[in-house]
């Protein structure tokens, strides 16, 4: 027989596991609580990452396939040394010649609408610069260029200074989209987008190409150039889009600069 005392111990015993359950119970759906929270909180902050990296809350970003500046490839180096003295015949004319591995490029370059532009190719050239250096980006959507001048061949290099911008006027009025045409056989400066951020990466236009007239134009391709652009042109991009770099590999193996 279970005396009275024995119950009241069943009873208590009962009574504080049933508590203990509770409590479990409880605990469980607070972790459970705590989980979906968490799975929550990862997915907001996931999302808010990949919204910073694409570029959505960058108010200021451009199309990439529409601009020379807007690929960080176009940044010449922040400004390290002194721009070159003048040292060239303001009133005279010059001509770039690139001997590269997919032909010749030759284009002229007006020392009196551009002297700051020709007198840094000029010193550039006279030093080798350019010599065995890669044209690292072509563009085949939008605009429609061939981008080189990078001794690192990544587009994040330059000589160590800026150029002031010249020329701005050369192209016409912009239009209600604030661009112009840059025509086919137009080689141009390409820069950071800010004035005169210049280095010494340049781009060369194969065809019609609309962009804000912010980016110097100072020479014009021969015929022959302009046939040696196109043919890389029709081989694309390395990885088949509108912008990287040349699925026909362009170094210029020598550039050297002459007064006509």
């Amino acid at each position: 027989m279970v005396t009275s005392d024995q119950r009241r111990r069943q009873l208590a015993r009962e009574k504080y596991e049933r508590q203990q359950k509770r409590r479990a119970e409880a605990r469980q759906r607070s972790r459970r609580r705590a989980a979906v929270i968490g799975a929550a909180v990862a997915v907001v902050v996931a999302t808010l990452v990949g919204l910073v990296v694409g570029g959505v809350f960058d108010k200021d970003k451009k199309d990439e396939a529409a601009d020379p500046a807007a690929n960080p490839s176009a940044a010449p180096t922040p400004q390290q040394s002194p721009s070159p003295a003048m040292a060239i015949d303001d009133k005279a004319k010059y001509t770039f010649a690139l001997k590269t591995s997919a032909g010749g490029i030759t284009f002229e370059m007006d020392a009196a609408k551009t002297p700051q532009t020709v007198n840094s190719f000029k010193s550039l050239a006279d030093k080798n610069y350019f010599d065995n250096t890669k044209c690292h980006r072509l563009v085949t959507g939008g605009i429609f260029v061939l981008q080189c001048g990078d001794p690192q061949g990544t587009g994040s290099g330059g000589p160590g200074y800026n150029i002031p911008d010249e020329n701005l006027d050369a192209l016409g009025k912009a239009n209600e989209q604030g661009q112009v045409v840059y025509p086919a056989g137009t080689v141009a400066m390409a820069n950071t987008g800010q004035p005169g951020s210049g280095g010494s990466q340049f781009f060369l236009v194969y065809k019609d190409s609309p962009l804000a007239p912010t980016y110097t134009p100072f020479g014009k391709i021969d015929a022959a150039g302009l046939k040696v652009l196109e043919e890389v042109a029709k081989g694309g991009t390395a990885d088949g889009g509108q912008d990287g770099p040349p699925k026909t590999p362009v170094t210029i193996e020598k550039g050297t600069v002459t007064k006509n």
